[in-house]
């Protein structure tokens, strides 16, 4: 599948705002992918799908994860975590995209998780930094991704961390796997 296709089946899927950000994470992402040596064909079609479920119903979300192999748990936490996994699912559901590596970058660019492979970190990264975002530290964590991929998603999760803890929100169980993780390989220890 091209970037001119893939795109075009995103677009119907999305609002004009979110579309300009997928194209902002695309940019981003094929940057990334050129600096740390990973595919770009994969990473494109990651970052072009990465929230092709974003604007779906709840309710079509909500039976996505009750009736396939998505883990239940996701329920207890907010829907703004469902597209990852709902949209891994439908790219090859509705579209027979099937690469894993593709799947896994869509699925966990919300929450990160352990062991990410470089595309997952890509996409984890390039979702967060793209230039049309603007809050407190960011320009920190790109001036980091443009040195140590590691370290920028690091700085991501224990950003996000704080930020959902400060909202007195739930933390999804992969996010803090993923800082726990990411925190071990930065800076060593057990």
């Amino acid at each position: 599948m091209n970037r001119a296709e893939a795109l075009s089946l995103v677009k119907p899927h999305l609002t004009e705002k979110r579309y300009e950000h997928t194209i902002r994470v695309l940019n981003t992402a094929l940057t990334l992918a050129e600096r740390y040596g990973v595919s770009k064909k994969q990473t494109e079609l990651a970052a072009i799908f990465h929230d092709y479920a974003k604007y779906r119903p709840l309710k079509e979300l909500k039976h996505w994860i009750e009736t396939t192999y998505l883990p239940k748990d996701l329920l207890q936490f907010h829907h703004e975590l469902w597209h990852g996994p709902v949209g891994s699912i439908l790219i090859e559901f509705e579209h027979g995209i099937k690469d894993e590596e593709v799947k896994t970058a869509i699925y966990y660019h919300t929450t990160g998780r352990k062991d990410m492979t470089p595309i997952e970190l890509i996409i984890y990264v390039a979702d967060y930094i793209e230039p049309g975002r603007n809050f407190p530290g960011l320009d920190d964590v790109r001036n980091m991704a443009e040195r140590d991929i590691l370290k920028a998603a690091w700085m991501i999760s224990r950003n996000t961390i704080n930020f959902l803890m400060s909202k007195n929100q739930p933390i999804y169980p992969d996010t803090f796997h993923a800082y726990n993780d990411l925190t071990k390989k930065v800076y060593g220890g057990c």
